[in-house]
C-alpha cells in the first residue's frame, strides 16, 4: 500500500511538472519569437527578412503615436478597472445578503461574462446604431438628439469602457462574492454588538480580510484590460482618429495593415516589457505572502 501511494505521488508530481513545463512553453515560445521578429525588417511572416537589430525599437519609441497609444491604454485600463471594482464589489455585497431568489440572481449575474465578445460588440453596435439604435432613438425622444457614438473621440472611448465594464464586472463580482464566504460571521456579529454600522464593518472587517483577493483581482484585471484587443477592435477599430487605439491595436495595424512585421513585433514586445515591469514593481511594494500572514 505504501509503495502504491509513493508511485501515485511520483506520477502526480511528474504530471504537475509536465503541465508547468507545457505552460511555460506556450508562454515563452511566442514571446521569444516576437522578440526575434522585432530584430528584423520584413513585410510579412514569409517574406525575406533583413537584420536591423534595435532599429525597430528606436523607430517605434521615437514616434508620438506610440506614446499616445501607450497613454490611451493606461487611461482605458484605469477607467475600466476602477469601474469594475466599484460595481463588482457593490454587486457582490448585495448578492451576499439574504433575499428571495438569491441563487437564481447569483447565477444570472455571471451571464455577461459568458457571452462571446463578438456578441457583446454586435449588441452594442445595434443599440448605438445611428439610424435604428435603441439608445439613439431614446436619446432623440428625450431631446438630446442623435449622439455621434462612434464619431466623437470622447464618446467612443466611453462606449468601449462601458462595454468592457458591462462584460467583465461579473468576474469581479463572483470573485469577491466567493471571498466573502470565507469571512467569519462572528466578526460581523461582534461588530454589531459594538454598534458598528455597515460602512464601519465594510472598511474595518471586509476590506482588510479580503485584501489578498483584491490584490489578485486588480493584478489580473490590469493585465487583461491593458492587453484587451477584441472589444475595442470590434467596436471602433481604434478610431475615431486613433482615439481608442492602444498598443495591441497599434501592433496589429503595424504588422498587418502597414506590412511592418518587425515594427509590430517591437510594439508588442515593448507592451509585454511594460506589463512585466509593472507586475514586478506591484509585487515588490505589495508582497502577497506577507499580507496573507498579517490577515
Amino acid at each position: 500500500m505504501k509503495s502504491f501511494r509513493t508511485s501515485s505521488d511520483k506520477w502526480l508530481l511528474a504530471a504537475f511538472v509536465a503541465c508547468i513545463a507545457f505552460t511555460l512553453i506556450l508562454i515563452l515560445v511566442p514571446v521569444l519569437h516576437a522578440m526575434h521578429l522585432s530584430l528584423f525588417k520584413s513585410e510579412s511572416f514569409v517574406s525575406e527578412s533583413k537584420w536591423v537589430g534595435l532599429a525597430n525599437y528606436v523607430q517605434v519609441l521615437s514616434e508620438p503615436a506610440f506614446w499616445r497609444a501607450f497613454g490611451i491604454g493606461i487611461v482605458f485600463a484605469l477607467l475600466t478597472i476602477a469601474l469594475q471594482l466599484v460595481l463588482g464589489i457593490a454587486c457582490a455585497l448585495l448578492l451576499d445578503q439574504p433575499f428571495f431568489g438569491r441563487p437564481v440572481i447569483r447565477g444570472l449575474a455571471i451571464l455577461p461574462y459568458l457571452l462571446p465578445t463578438v456578441v457583446v460588440a454586435v449588441a452594442f453596435q445595434w443599440l448605438l446604431d445611428g439610424s435604428l439604435g435603441l439608445l439613439t432613438i431614446w436619446s432623440e425622444q428625450i431631446g438630446i438628439g442623435r449622439p455621434a457614438w462612434f464619431e466623437n473621440p470622447l464618446i467612443a472611448m466611453g462606449v468601449v469602457v462601458v462595454a468592457s465594464v458591462w462584460t467583465w464586472t461579473p468576474f469581479v463580482t463572483v470573485s469577491f462574492l466567493a471571498a466573502l464566504q470565507t469571512v467569519p460571521k462572528s466578526l460581523y456579529e461582534a461588530a454589531r454588538v459594538d454598534c458598528a454600522g455597515p460602512w464601519a464593518r465594510f472598511w474595518h472587517i471586509t476590506i482588510p480580510m479580503l485584501t489578498p483577493m483584491l490584490v489578485v483581482i486588480i493584478l489580473l484585471r490590469s493585465i487583461w484590460m491593458f492587453n484587451k484587443f477584441d472589444i475595442i477592435w470590434l467596436l471602433t477599430k481604434g478610431g475615431p482618429l486613433g482615439a481608442t487605439e492602444h498598443l495591441p491595436i497599434m501592433a496589429y495595424r503595424r504588422a498587418f495593415a502597414q506590412y511592418d512585421v518587425g515594427g509590430g513585433a517591437a510594439v508588442a514586445t515593448l507592451s509585454f516589457a511594460v506589463l512585466s515591469i509593472l507586475i514586478i514593481v506591484y509585487f515588490h511594494f505589495y508582497p502577497l505572502e506577507e499580507k496573507d500572514q498579517r490577515t
